[in-house]
């Protein structure tokens, strides 16, 4: 084996260290000595591998983008084209939406740490190019839906702005579902009828 051989096969060591670790315990738990500790090897082995903490924890989030992005299936040509029917980017888009929360339910650690931008700062172009698809797919099919969208006609929010705003919705809809506050807040743990809300809220409501 050589140098290089064993130089990625430490790093890929370290990242799934790391998310054993995160899955135990939490984002808390993500220090350098705790997942060298996880993974064997020396405290000071992670800083000959990664330049900085930031990148090792950038490294541990990529690899739940891509278990993410696998998930939804984005990791396979997308299904609905750009100049797909608005029916079947909506039916894709509720795939979506619903594959993204029982993710977040499913793998907590995983997904706040994925989202925790101050953590990771500086952490470099690499994490942008795992993190973008999901947001591009959104896009798409916010656009395939509402193709008539855009400032300048008076018509709304291009449809960028529309999916991010639809993102940030559904994410804090995780994060209000994770943290308990949704169970006060409507008396009950279903969060399909705020999916359904959230969705014609921002999309329209479905013909028919």
């Amino acid at each position: 084996m050589t140098e290089q051989d064993k130089s990625v096969g430490l790093r890929a060591r370290l990242v799934a260290a790391g998310v054993e670790l995160l899955a135990l315990e939490g984002v808390h738990a993500l220090t350098l000595r705790e997942i060298a500790r996880q993974a064997g090897v020396s405290h000071g082995a992670p800083r000959r591998y990664f330049a900085t903490h930031a990148e090792l924890l950038a490294a541990i989030a990529g690899h739940g983008f891509g278990e993410l992005a696998t998930a939804l299936g984005l990791d396979a040509p997308p299904p609905v084209s750009a100049s797909a029917s608005a029916a079947a980017a909506r039916h894709r888009l509720d795939e979506l939406a619903r594959g993204y929360l029982a993710f977040a339910a499913e793998q907590p650690g995983m997904f706040e740490l994925m989202f925790r931008h101050d953590v990771l700062e500086g952490s470099g172009a690499e994490l942008r190019r795992t993190s973008l698809p999901l947001f591009e797919a959104v896009t798409r099919l916010v656009a395939a839906i509402r193709p008539s969208t855009g400032e300048r006609d008076g018509d709304g929010p291009p449809p960028t702005v529309v999916a991010a705003a639809l993102w940030a919705n559904l994410h804090g809809l995780a994060q209000l579902r994770a943290w308990g506050s949704l169970r006060l807040a409507t008396g009950g743990d279903s969060v399909e009828p705020l999916l359904r809300a959230t969705l014609d809220a921002h999309l329209g409501r479905e013909a028919g």
